[in-house]
């Protein structure tokens, strides 16, 4: 009601700035208006948070044109409500007093018949409200709204964006892998060849012993890092049961709950996963925590993931990890949240379309 009616007084003040406007032949009073009218939609007749691009002067004057007679409607439907719940509190306050309201004694019939009737008025005048504010939202979308071609340059804009994100997440988990390859793997698979030339020198069971040793852990190590570059218990298991997997693994104790009523895409299973993974390595190692929540699910063709602990907080969304996830959920048009002040809790969250 307050967006309505403000909007009606908008609607009246509306023309005298166009006037105003075109004698002056300046544009600012009309698109600074236009702009008002759109962030009061938006805070108070739900209307979309649609960005807030540069609004041409001739669409702001279309705009205020057509919006003076929605707006002087939705004023008079006000007024009508106000009319009415004036007349029934007078009604009302001269029947308690032992009056007759404009001649009518308070009987039951005359009581029902009023009663229905303005029931009638009030419905028929809140449906024209609320047609009113639809009315306002349209008009909005039209005339203030991003047209096709600036959609579009804005769509090309996110999709080279987030090309060149995926791009660089991916020559950053190569050069991690080769790490893990030349630090870890390496090293230990040299060290195995070192301990089987000495055996073999001095025929030593001991030194094959060690070689044993070593090159068991230098297959662990293996299976490590095709696990971190991609699960199979993924494929296998499907998101909730590859998770679990991973909880399993996990120091601090997990507890999930939530599961998915169909099996996404394979690009978006993969996605969630990672999402939730990182954000239970970053508790694990970072966080100081000792419980940590999952909680998957699904709303219509919204795959939604989060992780939330108990720890210090603190998580940088800049970090490596968080940054290369955020734009590796970005490429497929999902969405990831980072909440962690200092102190805690940390929750992160991920929207992924699957549709």
């Amino acid at each position: 009601m307050a967006g309505l009616a403000l909007g009606a007084v908008s609607a009246c003040a509306a023309p005298a700035v166009l006037a105003a406007g075109a004698l002056s032949r300046s544009s600012g009073p009309v698109v600074r208006l236009a702009a008002l009218e759109k962030r009061r939609v938006a805070a108070l007749l739900g209307g979309a948070a649609t960005p807030w691009e540069d609004i041409e002067p001739r669409r702001a004057a279309a705009y205020l044109w057509c919006r003076v007679p929605v707006g002087l409607l939705g004023g008079g439907a006000l007024l009508l409500l106000a009319a009415g719940a004036w007349t029934t509190a007078s009604g009302l306050s001269r029947w308690l007093g032992g009056q007759d309201a404009d001649g009518m004694a308070p009987t039951w019939p005359v009581a029902g018949y009023l009663l229905v009737v303005g029931l009638l008025l009030l419905f028929l005048d809140l449906a024209g409200l609320a047609a009113v504010a639809e009315l306002e939202r349209r008009l909005v979308h039209r005339f203030l709204g991003p047209d096709e071609l600036a959609r579009l340059r804005r769509r090309l804009d996110e999709l080279a964006a987030t090309r060149s994100g995926i791009v660089q997440a991916v020559d950053a988990e190569r050069r991690r892998i080769e790490r893990d390859l030349h630090d870890g793997l390496q090293q230990r698979l040299v060290v195995v060849a070192m301990l089987l030339g000495r055996a073999r020198r001095r025929n030593s069971d001991e030194l094959y012993r060690q070689a044993q040793t070593e090159a068991e852990q230098a297959l662990e190590e293996l299976r490590q890092v095709a696990w971190r570059v991609y699960p199979a218990s993924l494929d296998e298991l499907g998101l909730r049961e590859a998770l679990a997997v991973d909880a399993e693994r996990s120091p601090l104790p997990v507890r999930f709950s939530g599961d998915l009523a169909r099996r996404p895409a394979p690009a978006v299973e993969t996605a969630a996963y990672f999402a939730v993974r990182e954000a239970l390595t970053n508790a694990a190692k970072h966080a100081g925590a000792t419980r940590i929540d999952v909680t998957i699910g699904q709303d219509g063709d919204v795959v939604r993931v989060s992780v939330r602990d108990d720890g210090r907080g603190g998580a940088d969304p800049a970090g490596p990890g968080l940054s290369g996830l955020a734009r590796r959920i970005a490429a497929l048009d999902g969405h990831l949240t980072v909440d962690s002040p200092p102190g805690g809790p940390t929750h992160v969250a991920a929207e992924l379309p699957c549709g």
